[in-house]
């Protein structure tokens, strides 16, 4: 509680309320920017995790009500799943980079950054490539490709870690241009997914639609990147603003490119499959239990005793003893 006697007025940076250990953008009500990213990234991380619950009640209830859908939806269910844990992920840290830096924050910085967008890119990258027809991302190969990749990042971010705070034994900081450099790994998902969404064309109507959705998001989220690591790299020491635009840059990236994901490929993923057409034709097409076409076309697999080309072998004798009686 602040005591105010009368009418004086306490000018101060930070308000009463407020911890030490918080940075001013994160409870200074002069701040409005401040708020407003907090509110956006709050409202987001909501929508995020009130989607996935929603998701996967409703997945319930049709493996319930339909039982022979249950090996259909599931591996659409999961992709989803891991897209929208990763969409929600990048609202929270939005948190972590509001808060000032500290020896608590800079490790979730450091690692939950790239190792959700790489989750989120990945999820994108696997789509790509069911929608371009690869077999290895059909089913439930396509949630098996996105985590695949994704633990490539997993792998970067925890060395780097283990090399900072064990092997050298220091406390975590870093440059900006090193956390840019950390990133490598995700712009090339990013880079690689979006190139791979210029090539899907698929003939059904709303598969269309979920490439082009794929795309713009895609293009998208690359334009919000560009923007933040150049502002990150060059523009704030050019402008005279570092380190006092650093975090906020970093913070309404992750705000912007959370909600780029969230209303133009997570929402439409979930209406798309609620509509009920993902469970039948717009899922990744799954070989489980294929059989060969031939087993329905009597006399495909009937053994072949070699008597279909007998009047071959019988014109060819016929000219080899013209050319010896020659």
């Amino acid at each position: 509680m602040c005591n105010v006697k009368g009418t004086q007025r306490i000018e101060t940076k930070q308000l009463c309320s407020c911890k030490k250990t918080t940075d001013q953008y994160l409870c200074d009500r002069r701040a409005v920017w401040g708020i407003v990213l907090e509110t956006l990234a709050a409202s987001g991380f909501l929508f995020s995790i009130g989607l996935l619950v929603g998701l996967l009640i409703w997945s319930m209830w049709i493996c319930v009500s339909k039982r022979h859908h249950r090996s259909s939806i599931g591996s659409i269910v999961a992709s989803m799943f891991l897209f929208l844990l990763a969409t929600a992920g990048i609202f929270a840290i939005t948190f972590a980079f509001i808060v000032r830096l500290t020896p608590q924050t800079c490790p979730t910085r450091i690692f939950l950054f790239g190792v959700l967008f790489s989750l989120a890119f990945s999820c994108l990258l696997a789509r790509c490539l069911a929608l371009l027809g690869f077999a290895a991302a059909r089913g439930w190969g396509e949630p098996a490709v996105a985590l695949g990749l994704f633990t490539v990042q997993v792998i970067i971010n925890t060395e780097w870690l283990i090399l900072v705070l064990v092997r050298d034994n220091k406390p975590c900081a870093y440059s900006q241009e090193e956390f840019a450099m950390l990133q490598i790994y995700v712009l090339c998902l990013l880079a690689i997914a979006l190139i791979l969404s210029l090539y899907t064309g698929p003939t059904n109507q709303q598969r269309r639609v979920q490439a082009t959705l794929l795309f713009l998001t895609l293009l998208l989220s690359a334009g919000i990147w560009v923007v933040w690591i150049t502002m990150l790299t060059r523009g704030n020491p050019e402008l005279g603003r570092r380190p006092n635009w650093d975090d906020p840059v970093i913070g309404i990236a992750l705000v912007a490119n959370g909600w780029v994901l969230l209303l133009g490929y997570g929402l439409s993923q979930v209406a798309f499959f609620c509509q009920g057409e993902a469970t039948s034709k717009d899922l990744p097409l799954s070989f489980a239990g294929w059989t060969s076409p031939s087993a329905d076309i009597p006399g495909l697999n009937s053994p072949k005793e070699g008597k279909e080309n007998g009047s071959f072998e019988n014109d060819t004798e016929n000219r080899r003893g013209e050319m010896l009686l020659s």
